[in-house]
């Protein structure tokens, strides 16, 4: 497809009226032009094709904008999630005539209204990268390829495909080659007032030749990334209040989610836990406290709270928090005890493709972690002898609802709540006056040793070298799978499975995660316990190879060993009080059944003997998609022990 740069032309209008006759003479009235709109909509496509991504930037280098809002005037409905940003992506599912209009406000006064048309051809689009956005200078970028006919048929060959460059100040991919690349992943560059960045795919399908072309629009910040001794060291998005009428204010963002965001600026005055607001709080008191880079990741979790959270399970625990920040750039989740603040990632809250194309794909920094060791610690969630979630390959475009990403979501709130309560628990949130800072309030507690997690290790804990200061085998294995992979030493490398499996297997950790550190070991005793206690969803650990062929060594709901059982009710029990019948819960809790060690990793989901009893993946009442692919559990969200100890340290 021949592809060409489209700009919207703004002529000027000069009405002319004169009057005369019968003789008589009289100058012409002339009224004067209406002031030409500053700025154009850009679309790099001169045709469009049906299920092609493109996307419409309204590019005002020299003025500042606020109050954008696009809407669709013409055409087909079309589905894009960005309507208050200078960019917004689709892709038309109908051909036909499209219309669609800009309003802004330049520089805090003049309001500008832009109209944008252009037409979708009968074709199917073949090739398509997405998504063309907004973003800040040095905020990470992704750009994902896409092939129609990757959705109908086994995964088709894009070795032949190349990323190019051919506008706009030179990236840095993350890759050291793009070629046959599905995705792209880089920073934008820095600029000095808003930019256009212009990149093309091209490769063969099915032995013809296909391209697309995408556009970023880079923002020039005014705000300086900060070197060191700064929450956020690296651009983050650009975000807003879910609600814009909240009690909170915009000094939350400045609190909690901004480059400018210190560690000991804001007090409890200015941002105040939840339950400093209300110990009973309502959805509507939670999304006053949300901060999000997409509506639609606010409405979904919303959403969720509505419908999802029917014990008040997450009410409850969000009552330690400062705020919620769902932002696309989040990635993996974190809680930060400094601020008070969790930051989700908004992948388990999408519900269409189009939603999903708005998240950073850029994958977890960690995943080569200790790729030197001969064994894997791999783990999951399942539920009726089957997995609890699954994965939905991108390549698919599929869409689902919030109920296949229930489970997903819910272990995630719960380990990253876990760790809000870990740090402000029930007993201390109406202690702290409204002139102390968050900040203050943690190192308090930290040079205390009266952090939740401290009291679980001094009572029960889990390395038995915790109360001398040092680390047994698993805490340093640990350290080099989870956060630095250069403290790898000989004699871990020539561990077995057999010999890792011998050392876990006595010990008091649900998984392998737990050794990380001290604040893991908590959230993770509490997230496995509330799945099972509210969902029957139970939690599987094994011992592999790398490749999760070979298991040597498993188990199914761990917790029920009677050396675990104390440490998982000490936890329940302080992190959630309102849970009252946690301790008999805990007590009731069954052995741990052995995985089947014949099987690969993936096949021993189904152990033969609960097989028996009917509780199979038969008892589901739909079938599962073949397309979707079974999930293992993940370290989804960020160790906080490292960095910010350190920091406390010093």
């Amino acid at each position: 497809m021949s592809k060409r740069l489209t700009v919207l032309s703004l002529s000027l209008l000069w009405i002319v009226s004169s009057c005369g006759g019968g003789g008589s003479s009289k100058l012409p009235t002339v009224i004067p032009p209406s002031p030409e709109p500053v700025g154009e909509v850009i679309q790099l496509e001169s045709e469009v094709s049906i299920g092609q991504s493109t996307e419409l930037v309204l590019y005002v280098p020299e003025n500042d904008l606020t109050s954008i809002s696009w809407r669709q005037t013409a055409g087909a409905d079309l589905e894009f999630y960005a309507k208050d940003s200078k960019v917004i992506g689709f892709s038309p599912t109908e051909s036909g005539s499209y219309g669609v209009e800009v309003d802004y406000t330049i520089d805090g006064s003049t309001t500008n209204t832009i109209s944008h048309t252009f037409t979708v051809d009968d074709n199917q689009s073949q090739l398509s990268v997405r998504l063309g956005h907004a973003v800040a200078e040095g905020n990470a970028v992704s750009l994902l390829s896409y092939a129609t006919n990757d959705s109908e048929s086994n995964e088709i060959d894009k070795s032949s495909w190349r990323w190019t460059q051919t506008k706009g100040p030179t990236v840095v991919f993350s890759e050291l080659t793009t070629n046959g690349q599905v995705a792209v992943f880089f920073d934008a560059p820095n600029v000095d007032q808003d930019t256009v960045l212009e990149f093309s795919l091209e490769g063969e399908i099915s032995g013809q030749s296909h391209s697309d072309e995408i556009a970023i629009l880079v923002e020039n910040s005014n705000i300086q990334v900060p070197l060191d001794d700064a929450p956020f060291t690296s651009r983050v998005a650009d975000v807003f209040l879910y609600n814009p009428n909240s009690p909170a204010g915009e000094q939350l963002i400045s609190c909690v989610y901004s480059n400018n965001t210190r560690y000991d600026d804001c007090t409890f005055g200015q941002s105040p836990l939840i339950a400093q607001v209300t110990t009973t709080p309502t959805v509507d008191d939670i999304m006053n406290r949300v901060i999000v880079s997409h509506q639609w990741m606010g409405d979904q979790f919303k959403k969720f709270l509505e419908n999802y959270d029917t014990n008040d399970d997450f009410k409850n625990l969000l009552r330690a928090t400062t705020a919620v920040v769902i932002s696309y750039d989040v990635r993996p989740s974190f809680y930060s005890p400094t601020l008070g603040a969790i930051y989700l990632d908004p992948d388990d809250l999408w519900e269409t493709p189009a939603q999903r194309d708005t998240i950073n794909q850029a994958p977890d920094y960690r995943a080569g972690f200790g790729a030197e060791l001969q064994f894997e610690m791999p783990w999951r969630y399942v539920k009726d002898n089957a997995y609890a979630y699954y994965s939905y390959p991108l390549r698919y475009r599929l869409s689902r609802s919030l109920d296949d990403s229930e489970y997903s979501f819910a272990s995630l709130l719960y380990h990253e709540l876990a760790h809000a309560n870990d740090f402000f628990p029930s007993t201390r949130w109406l202690t702290y006056s409204n002139s102390t800072t968050v900040y203050d309030a943690v190192v308090e507690v930290y040079n205390a040793n009266q952090i939740v997690s401290d009291y679980l290790q001094d009572n029960y804990p889990l390395d038995s070298l915790y109360a001398s200061g040092g680390q047994n085998e698993l805490t340093r294995l640990a350290q080099v799978r989870f956060q630095d992979p250069a403290l790898v030493t000989q004699q871990q490398i020539d561990y077995t499975m057999t010999d890792v499996a011998n050392m876990f297997k006595t010990e008091g950790a649900p998984q392998f995660y737990s050794y990380s550190s001290t604040r893991e070991d908590l959230a993770i005793l509490f997230d496995g316990f509330m799945m099972f206690a509210r969902y029957g969803v139970s939690r599987d650990v094994a011992v592999s190879d790398q490749q999760y062929n070979d298991i040597v060594w498993g188990q199914r709901d761990r917790m029920g060993e009677s050396w675990i059982k104390p440490r998982v009710s000490f936890v329940a029990t302080r992190v959630l009080p309102e849970f009252t019948t946690a301790a008999t819960v805990v007590q009731n809790l069954s052995p741990p059944t052995v995985l089947q060690d014949s099987k690969t990793w993936r096949e021993s989901v189904v152990i033969d003997e609960l097989a028996e009893f009917g509780l199979g993946p038969s008892l589901r009442t739909e079938p599962i998609d073949a397309r979707l692919v079974p999930r293992d559990g993940v370290s989804r969200h960020k160790g906080l022990d490292r960095h910010f100890e350190k920091l406390l340290r010093n």
